[in-house]
């Protein structure tokens, strides 16, 4: 190509260049190193643990091929994490192509293992993961210690690579084998280095009941935290966990087990007296949220064995309304776990099973073995299809309420709710939808907003506690109506739903920062988490963080979030903290609660309510998103969250009363 002049055309980046010295070839495990996200999801707290379980995950396979018995994983006072098992311990001799030693191949390269032959590994969960060799290029150092063939042997990683080759450093007994991993997680690498306890601990349970045969041992040497698991009942007893606050008719849970074609199934449930189903699924001990051929077996085989004998034992009557699967799942707290050879997995997350042969493998071990169960048990066989009979006529009578709401027909004649104050942008990811506590808090809301992207709905008073109603109950209520509507998407959790049709982004729940405001709060997380769980799953569920305390020094004002923000700030002010709050012979209360230094200037306000502050400050401290703080809404363990909150919102009283005594020492400035 050529100007007119006939002299060659420079383009804009010449000087880049792109050729064959352009092409990067990062060596070893550089590129983990380059785009962490692409192997552990994220930088953040779910993927720095994510590094735990890849190493936990291996010695579980040692588990599953009959190998291992005993796990520990130890949190270290220097934030590393060392975990040990007593399997086969990997193997440390030459390579026969790689011509070093296997355990740095391990180590070292990605998808090296021996969970490619079949002959290794019948089945495995690392297979589905990213495997050590990640968890190793995103630590700062990483040690591990292989004991077998009656020796110990010793390697050190830097970020990776490896310091020197594999070395003999002790002798054991032929009988002691196992690995040690211990890795310091690259604080260059991720946003934050602190484990947390309780996130390693709910995983490790989960893993234990998984795995009867196996003891899993977690310790903190930082808070001398420390827990053994053992079930020997194996997921029995994790569906009694689970439904651990709720009462069941049962006195034991159904177990079912079978094996079919080298694909081995377990299910336990049973029937509680809640109005909502819990079915947790695991593919080789890999938790399958997104469900896939083996929940869809399940569902299948309940739905026809529970319908086939209620019809034959005269419990369903023809003229009665019809039985839908949602039916027979009401109260239903279930664990299927199958070990699948060659599992093939799909969906977003790459955790929905697709195995078409496992569909029928479930379906076929579950019907016939739950067929057995109910001619053995008529009196529970009873209880349970009435139970189903009494959920079908609250469906009905939902259906009706449901048609108030539906946007696809009701909706669009009855427009949005009449408190709403919509923005004027319908592009839903530049929208956001405030629910706020109160007409009071909500008139400041509207007034402070920016109206092109911010919608606020007011919210009057406490809205129903779902976990303690049935779905006709829920849609008479009006402030649930209001939510749906305005959001515009339908009922979540349902066929219904339809994310395309959701008008907002983000939706923000503002409360006050009191006891009321907590209270209500739950109530909001409760439905989003029981009947719009889609809006969690996305990420579009937030909670807004109004600031604690308004600090006045003369003519300044400053706000605070909470107790360590304000320290800081009066710290910045020379003013004592101590004398400030809790001397009176340096500082006087005024009526309406604020603190007075006398002879700083110094005023400390503790906002009690969002409808004590004037549309300006709460644009400027909770609605701005230059400057405000809000809180993303996240499920990190299901088997948690449900367990919370059952706990908190469920029928049962005694599970509560122990939770709010075990955590009332943590409770700050109650009913201030």
């Amino acid at each position: 190509m050529a100007d007119k002049k006939n002299k060659p055309v420079k383009k804009a980046d010449s000087k880049a260049g792109y050729g064959a010295e352009s092409i990067q070839v990062l060596k070893g495990l550089e590129h983990v190193r380059k785009r962490p996200a692409m192997y552990i999801g994220d930088v953040s707290s779910r993927g720095l643990h994510h590094l735990a379980y890849e190493v936990v995950d291996n010695s579980i396979d040692e588990a599953l091929a009959g190998f291992c018995d005993k796990i520990s994983l130890t949190i270290n006072k220097d934030g590393s994490i060392t975990v040990e098992d007593n399997g086969r311990g990997i193997p440390t001799g030459m390579h026969p192509t790689e011509k070093r030693s296997a355990l740095e191949v391990v180590m070292t390269v990605l998808n090296a293992g021996g969970k490619f032959d079949r002959n290794t590994y019948k089945v495995s969960g690392g297979l589905h993961g990213v495997g050590v060799s990640v968890v190793n290029a995103l630590s700062k150092w990483l040690k591990v210690e292989v004991k077998r063939e009656g020796k110990v042997f010793f390697q050190e990683y830097k970020a990776g690579v490896p310091v020197a080759a594999v070395k003999e450093i002790g002798k054991v007994d032929n009988k002691i084998t196992g690995t040690k991993t211990t890795f310091m997680p690259d604080d260059t690498v991720f946003n934050t280095t602190n484990i947390k306890y309780e996130v390693l601990e709910e995983r490790l349970r989960e893993l234990a009941y998984l795995n009867k045969e196996v003891t899993i041992i977690i310790k903190d040497e930082r808070t001398k935290k420390e827990n053994h698991f053992h079930f020997e009942g194996g997921i029995k007893e994790f569906v009694k966990y689970i439904d651990s606050s709720r009462k069941s008719f049962m006195k034991e849970p159904i177990f079912i087990k079978g094996e079919r074609d080298n694909t081995q199934v377990e299910v336990a449930f049973q029937y509680n007296e809640s109005y909502n189903d819990n079915i947790f699924t695991y593919v080789n001990d890999i938790n399958t949220h997104e469900g896939g051929t083996h929940l869809v077996g399940f569902k299948t085989s309940l739905t026809r064995t529970l319908n086939n004998y209620g019809s034959k034992a005269n419990i369903i009557k023809n003229d009665k309304i019809q039985l839908t699967g949602d039916d027979f799942r009401e109260g239903l707290t279930c664990v299927i776990s199958t070990k699948v050879p060659e599992p093939q997995f799909e969906g977003q997350t790459k955790t929905k099973l697709g195995n078409s042969e496992v569909k029928s493998i479930v379906e076929t071990i579950v019907g016939d073995q739950l067929q057995q169960y109910l001619e053995e048990n008529p009196s529970v066989a009873k209880k349970i299809i009435e139970k189903c009979l009494r959920a079908a006529e609250a469906r009905e009578a939902a259906r009706k309420a449901r048609e108030l709401i539906r946007r696809k027909n009701a909706l669009e004649f009855s427009g949005l709710p009449g408190k709403l104050a919509d923005c004027s942008i319908s592009d839903p990811d530049h929208c956001e939808i405030y629910l706020v506590e109160g007409d009071s808090a909500g008139g400041s809301a509207k007034q402070g907003r920016d109206r092109r992207f911010q919608a606020i709905l007011p919210l009057k008073g406490k809205i129903l506690n779902v976990e303690k109603a049935r779905m006709n109950k829920i849609l008479e209520n009006d402030e649930i109506k209001s939510i749906i509507t305005a959001l515009g998407a339908g009922l979540g959790n349902t066929e219904e739903f339809d994310e395309n049709k959701l008008r907002y982004g983000k939706v923000i729940l503002m409360c006050d920062a009191d006891v009321d405001g907590s209270h209500i709060r739950t109530l909001l997380l409760t439905f989003f988490y029981r009947h719009m769980k889609e809006i969690i799953e996305t990420g579009r569920l937030y909670i807004a963080q109004p600031p604690l305390y308004k600090i006045k020094v003369n003519r300044e004002e400053h706000y605070a979030y909470d107790e360590n923000e304000k320290d800081q700030i009066l710290k910045r002010f020379k003013i004592n903290t101590k004398s400030a709050i809790n001397e009176p012979s340096e500082s006087e209360v005024t009526e309406n609660g604020e603190v007075v230094v006398k002879g700083k200037g110094v005023t400390i306000s503790r906002f009690k309510g969002l409808g004590e502050m004037n549309p300006e400050q709460l644009w400027s401290t909770t609605m701005n998103p230059e400057t405000r703080t809000i809180l993303q809404v996240s499920i990190d363990s299901a088997v948690a969250a449900d367990k919370v909150f059952e706990t908190l919102m469920g029928e049962e009283v005694e599970p509560r009363r122990n939770f709010i005594e075990k955590n009332a020492k943590y409770v700050k400035n109650l009913d201030i």
